[in-house]
């Protein structure tokens, strides 16, 4: 199952902003830390030099990752799935070994507050996803050991 990742318009236009600012004052303000880094003499053993280069690597991936998600994500609201059914843009209320977890099922780039995110491609978020409320799914962790997780609510974000 080929899933689409969806932001809210609010989260789309967050993160236009954030894109705009590192291509324009975030790429003028590294370049002059790393100008500036150089001019203080010997590469090698300048560490500011190499802090403002890996400075630059993170922003220019990230500004990567804006466009990539930008250019292929939905906005707008979550597809509507069938009711009862897990699917993206939901917030899933499950049961893993006794105790109650909620979550957003989605990116983390669209959540606001202290709400735990699972993209639909981890371990949890693909056992849930096209699960029934009421159905119990297991993933494999991390660790190799199979978990059961009772799905016990799926709603809207």
């Amino acid at each position: 199952m080929t899933t689409q990742t969806w932001l809210t318009q609010e989260a789309a236009d967050r993160l236009r902003a954030e894109l705009e600012q590192l291509e324009s004052s975030g790429r003028t303000e590294i370049i002059k830390k790393i100008e500036v880094a150089r001019s203080e003499g010997d590469l090698k053993e300048n560490g500011g030099y190499h802090a403002a280069r890996e400075e630059q690597g993170k922003m220019e991936a990230r500004i990567r990752q804006l466009k990539h998600m930008l250019e292929h994500a939905h906005i707008g609201a979550p597809p509507a799935g069938e009711s009862g059914i897990v699917g993206p843009g939901m917030i899933i209320t499950v049961d893993i070994a006794g105790d109650e977890m909620k979550f957003l099922l989605g990116s983390r780039e669209i959540a606001s507050g202290d709400l735990d995110v699972y993209s639909e491609k981890s371990p949890l978020g693909s056992a849930v996803l096209g699960a029934k409320i009421g159905e119990t799914v297991t993933y494999t962790a991390p660790n190799g050991k199979e978990i059961k997780v009772a799905v016990l609510e799926a709603e809207q974000f």
